[in-house]
């Protein structure tokens, strides 16, 4: 397999999709994800890029060398990252390491006060 087949078939797990699905929603043949997977066949950049917006993954991500595993994350953030999605995910984590805690404490508190209205002190 090589490495855009292994990416291409973890992200495509990540996200739920069956061969069937991802190939509907890219408009693609099953066959075809089928030889992308098992690393018969490499896609063309149209293609690859069909396939990063059904993924919702920079296409980057797909044509890296190293897969990078989500093996040791708790299975908790890796449901909440499904929730959410995963720019969101990515979008959140980027902008919270900038924080010290005191400040993301503030965020966190500002956040709940705008979806459950201001506390009264």
């Amino acid at each position: 397999m090589n490495y855009f087949g292994e990416h291409l078939k973890m992200q495509r797990e990540l996200h739920g999709l069956s061969q069937e699905e991802l190939a509907f929603k890219a408009r693609l043949g099953k066959r075809t994800i089928e030889k992308y997977e098992n690393g018969e066949q490499i896609p063309d950049t149209q293609t690859i890029l069909k396939l990063s917006t059904v993924l919702d993954i920079p296409a980057s991500e797909l044509m890296e060398r190293e897969i990078h595993q989500t093996g040791g994350i708790d299975s908790e953030i890796e449901q909440l990252v499904q929730e959410i999605g995963i720019k969101k995910a990515k979008l959140i984590l980027r902008k919270a390491k900038e924080f010290t805690e005191d400040d993301f404490l503030r965020v966190m508190q500002m956040a709940y006060d705008l979806k459950y209205g201001k506390t009264e002190e």
